[in-house]
Order: C-alpha cells, then sequence, then structure tokens
C-alpha cells in the first residue's frame, strides 16, 4: 500500500501581513487571496496560497496574522516546490528576504535553498534539478 502525504495545510506566521504578502507573491509568482476570519471573537488576518485541500498529497496553506503571536523562530521549515531553486532564490533579496544556504544538493532527492522571509520565519526551496 503506497502511503500518501498526510500534510493537507500549513500556516506561516507573520508579524506584517501586507510585507509578507508581497514578499511570497514577488518570489512565487502567485496571488493570495484573504480567508474570512471564521471566529470574530478572535483577531488573525489570513491570506491563502492557491492549492486544493481535497487533493491527497497536495498542501496548501496561508499566511497568518494573530494577535499576540510573534513571527520567526518557530522551529518549523515548509518547502515549496521550484522547477529550479535558483529561480526563486533570485528573488528573495529583491522582495526583501535574506539568502540563508544558497541551493545546495541534497543528493538523489534534488536541491534546496534556505531562505528567511520578511517576517524572520526561514523556508525551504525545493527542486529536482
Amino acid at each position: 500500500m503506497a502511503q500518501q502525504n498526510p500534510v493537507v495545510w500549513f500556516e506561516i506566521y507573520t508579524n506584517d501581513l501586507s510585507r509578507a504578502q508581497k514578499f511570497y507573491e514577488t518570489v512565487f509568482q502567485v496571488q493570495l487571496t484573504e480567508l474570512p476570519n471564521p471566529d470574530p471573537q478572535e483577531n488573525f488576518k489570513m491570506l491563502s496560497f492557491p492549492g486544493d485541500m481535497e487533493t491527497k498529497g497536495a498542501a496548501s496553506g496561508a499566511l497568518v496574522w494573530m494577535e499576540g503571536f510573534e513571527a520567526g523562530g518557530n522551529g518549523t521549515i515548509v518547502y515549496f516546490h521550484s522547477e529550479d531553486c535558483v529561480t526563486e532564490e533570485s528573488r528573495v533579496e529583491k522582495a526583501g528576504g535574506t539568502i540563508f544556504k544558497p541551493k545546495m544538493s541534497i543528493g538523489e532527492y534534488g536541491f534546496v535553498s534556505l531562505v528567511i522571509d520578511t517576517e524572520g520565519n526561514m523556508i525551504g526551496i525545493h527542486s529536482l534539478k
């Protein structure tokens, strides 16, 4: 029996949602969309990446701003798919982020770049070439 990816959703917390939105839309050339707040008692905002939570193995997620929660340093790294890490890596600094580790080989599993977004979160970019 083949195993399926169990990840269906991720959240990247931000201190400045519009700044983070600009970073991710610039680096990954995607359009984020605002999600409605399901609980008016909670003070938070979410911008969703394009995706389909119904498709197994195809996780989606959102940028999140929540009152009382600081971004960065939370120990989880989300890896974004790429045809070639260098493409998105080349946009990082122009979008206000920093490159932590430029494209490096991970052997038979391809390549990764580690970058830090405008909120202090480290993310990964993965490609097979």
